[in-house]
């Protein structure tokens, strides 16, 4: 029979929640999600409850949670989930107590988006480079994003059809520069951080410190402003150095793809996150293919390695559904 929890991906800033369905089949759908910002509530809890309100005061006895921060181990009775960006405190030995529910899972934000890669159908992806049609079907599959920070997580699928994912701080290696413009930013960046890990370049923010190394080799001032602002014009077209930093940040995300699928010994790699769907048209324009395939002695291997985009409206909730799902078979009846 089929089975409804709520779903959750809670970030710094937002906390989206849905009603999912796990069909017999083991098919996953997602209600119309709610948007809370973390900011408007105490605690989780009080934004559990504001949701519960608003779905006329009652809630599934199953939630998986799908969290932006390292999340522990499961096997740890005393573990406590603290949030990077927001006050927010989780206990999982309360869950259960404190949300009325018999059944949770915790899971890390990334962890999440791998289980959606696992999950979603062909016409969820779209293609970047190397060979296209479907991933392969087993094997192991490079999953990262860049948002405010760098997310990076793998999954395997086994012959049978079954799969695991594992989470990864692959977002914190350290960043290598490969021309004199990312000479530059690193540079840049080492007056603020003793260590520049790859995230620092690759991810959203990052595009703020692109920008003005830019414009200082260009001998141009330009005003502080927030990364939002340079993304916005460098998408539409009404800044030419706003639109060389987007691209210099396309290339950069070539590379550290690159590295994570011979780190991880891949046999694709998919790109997830908003930021890489708001600038799928660049990607596909600019020089991430050929970053991704420049690893010298090893560039025809990574040539027949399939890059995809996954365009899934919610991969965070539709993730932790999955991994809900993987973790509770036995508890579906």
């Amino acid at each position: 029979m089929s089975h409804d929890l709520v779903t959750v991906d809670i970030g710094g800033t937002h906390a989206r929640f849905a009603i999912a369905t796990i069909g017999d089949d083991g098919a996953i759908t997602l209600s119309e999600p709610e948007t809370l910002h973390t900011q408007d509530h105490a605690s989780f809890q009080t934004a559990w409850e504001d949701f519960r309100a608003r779905q006329g005061g009652s809630l599934p006895k199953a939630v998986s949670m799908a969290i932006a921060g390292p999340v522990g181990s499961p096997d740890d009775p005393n573990r406590v989930i603290r949030f990077t960006n927001n006050p927010w405190i989780i206990r999982p030995a309360l869950v259960t107590e404190k949300l009325g529910v018999d059944h949770f899972t915790i899971v890390n934000d990334f962890e999440a988006v791998a289980h959606a890669v696992a999950r979603a159908s062909d016409d969820q992806f779209i293609h970047l480079t190397g060979p296209d049609g479907p991933m392969p079907a087993t094997g192991r599959l490079s999953v990262l994003g860049p948002g405010t920070g760098l997310g990076v997580a793998h999954l395997y699928r086994e012959p049978t059809g079954e799969y695991r994912v594992s989470a990864t701080e692959g977002g914190h290696i350290d960043f290598a520069p490969l021309d004199s413009i990312e000479d530059a930013i690193l540079a840049r960046l080492r007056k603020r951080h003793h260590r520049v890990s790859v995230e620092r370049v690759v991810a959203g923010p990052a595009i703020f410190d692109i920008y003005q190394t830019l414009a200082a080799m260009e001998g141009k001032a330009v005003t502080e402003e927030d990364d939002i602002a340079i993304w916005t014009r460098g998408q539409d077209g009404s800044d030419s150095l706003a639109a060389a930093a987007v691209d210099r940040f396309c290339l950069s995300l070539g590379s550290v793809a690159g590295d994570m699928a011979l780190a991880h010994g891949a046999k694709g790699v998919v790109i997830a996150g908003g930021l890489g769907y708001r600038i799928r048209k660049t990607l596909v324009s600019s020089g991430f293919a050929e970053r991704f395939r420049a690893k010298g002695r090893f560039e025809s291997m990574m040539a027949g390695i399939p890059v995809k985009l996954i365009v899934h409206p919610q991969p965070g909730l539709f993730g932790a559904a999955a991994a809900f799902s993987a973790e509770h078979r036995g508890d579906r009846s």
